[in-house]
């Protein structure tokens, strides 16, 4: 399975309003909302920071896709 940002955003996006999260929080979230394993690898890619804005991932993320 090929994970896109469309699919990272409808798992974590609404976490990441009004407040920066972890790394850890935003596994920890896609844990609970029972997202793709893919996508959990691919969050743990991120680096051990808080983030304050969905946009701020794919500075990180640069190999995944817009569209999947």
């Amino acid at each position: 399975m090929t994970v896109g940002r469309t699919e990272i955003v409808d798992t974590i996006g609404a976490l990441m309003y009004g407040r920066p999260v972890s790394r850890a929080d935003l596994i920890s979230s896609a844990m609970r909302r029972r997202a793709h394993p893919e996508v959990i690898d691919t969050l743990r890619r991120l680096p051990a920071r808080s983030f304050s804005d969905v946009r701020r991932l794919w500075e990180f993320l640069p190999d995944v896709l817009v569209e999947a």
